[in-house]
């Protein structure tokens, strides 16, 4: 969420993964864990907060709170090589498999396992939902090249995602909510769901700082040129998102409080269909990468866009549809908690599939290519 990574020659593994992340990424389930607490600090010390926070609102939201929104989306979206789009139909396997798993068997999956796992939680259900709306645009970049996967070819599905869920996710948003439910015979969502409501969120917090990401890097790159807008202005603007969402998640476990400590076991339970949920969607992904012959560059890749969810969007739509102190919202923070440390496990993962499965591939990284002749 912050600068992606240090230099690294793409092909080596020499550096541990870990050491290859910045400080502020290496340590993010440290300062999540942090920021919780002086939340929960500022909630039992600081008497009135709701009200202050309420004064001034964007919509439904309170300023402070979308101010964070927004900028934990404008970092991430101004890193985007949006005029390299048009190069995914090259290749049409990885495109039309990208769009399935992350359109189709994604939101479907987290459906099925919010259902499952959690039958009596209505809010935290619906939270999860959301979450599997909200395909991954942010540390996913983290990830794959971490993973040695295809830079160019995330950077183009990364575009691709964000485009797609100004136009889709609000649809989706009512198909899972309440047209699906219905067919099944299950409860849909109360009457305080408004598709019109998700519209206006992703307007705002996607729309956005999308035009602002895009804006950003066109004229950068027009006036100064993409080796200075990627090597010097990206860094710089690369933490803002981190410092966003730890400030937005303050603000929400200053209002929440009272439902988490009086209830801890519900933190728990929303982490058991996410971690579910990662697990099924990576070696699934993975495996139809090498189903359908892509290389292990390009099947890391497709893994990893598949398997990242955009929390930040998926914090924003909670708070602006069902309110700051919403379980939906408690839901999407606590995505990146279980999301960072279990992607992480699963860039070994790759790693070690890329030398196991990928015998004489150009993409497997050397260090594993050297292992896997020992």
């Amino acid at each position: 969420m912050s600068d992606l990574v240090a230099e690294n020659p793409h092909g080596s593994t020499e550096t541990p993964v870990l050491a290859r992340l910045s400080v502020l990424d290496r340590f993010l389930p440290v300062w999540i864990i942090a920021a919780m607490a002086v939340g929960l600090l500022l909630g039992r010390l600081v008497h009135g907060l709701d009200d202050a926070l309420s004064a001034v609102e964007v919509g439904s939201v309170s300023l402070p709170i979308a101010i964070g929104l927004l900028l934990m989306m404008y970092p991430v979206l101004a890193k985007v090589r949006y005029s390299e789009t048009g190069r995914i139909a090259a290749d049409r396997r990885l495109m039309v498999s990208s769009l399935v798993l992350n359109w189709l068997i994604g939101p479907a999956l987290m459906f099925a396992l919010a259902w499952l796992l959690l039958p009596d939680q209505p809010e935290y259900r619906t939270g999860l939902v959301i979450v599997g709306l909200a395909r991954c645009i942010a540390m996913v970049l983290i990830w794959n090249d971490l993973s040695c996967g295809d830079r160019e070819a995330a950077a183009v599905l990364v575009a691709i995602n964000s485009v797609f869920q100004v136009f889709a996710f609000a649809a989706l948003g009512w198909f899972y909510l309440q047209i699906l439910p219905g067919w099944l015979g299950l409860e849909t969502t109360s009457v305080e769901f408004s598709v019109g409501a998700i519209v206006v969120s992703v307007l705002v917090f996607l729309g956005i700082p999308l035009v602002a990401g895009f804006l950003t890097r066109t004229l950068g790159e027009r006036t100064r040129g993409r080796a200075w807008y990627e090597d010097r202005f990206l860094p710089k603007i690369g933490p803002v998102a981190l410092y966003g969402l730890l400030f937005t998640i303050v603000m929400l476990f200053a209002l929440q409080g009272d439902a988490i400590t009086s209830q801890p076991g519900d933190v728990a339970r929303i982490a058991l269909p996410l971690l579910a949920y990662f697990v099924i969607m990576f070696t699934g992904s993975f495996a139809l990468g090498k189903a359908i012959g892509l290389s292990y560059a390009k099947t890391s890749t497709l893994s990893f866009t598949a398997t990242g969810n955009n929390f930040e969007l998926a914090i924003a739509v909670a708070i602006g549809t069902f309110g700051v102190t919403s379980g939906q919202a408690l839901a999407g923070v606590v995505g990146p908690l279980i999301e960072v440390p279990v992607l992480v496990a699963f860039v070994y993962v790759a790693l070690w599939a890329g030398r196991r499965f990928f015998p004489g591939d150009p993409t497997v990284p050397a260090s594993a290519a050297v292992s896997s002749r020992r």
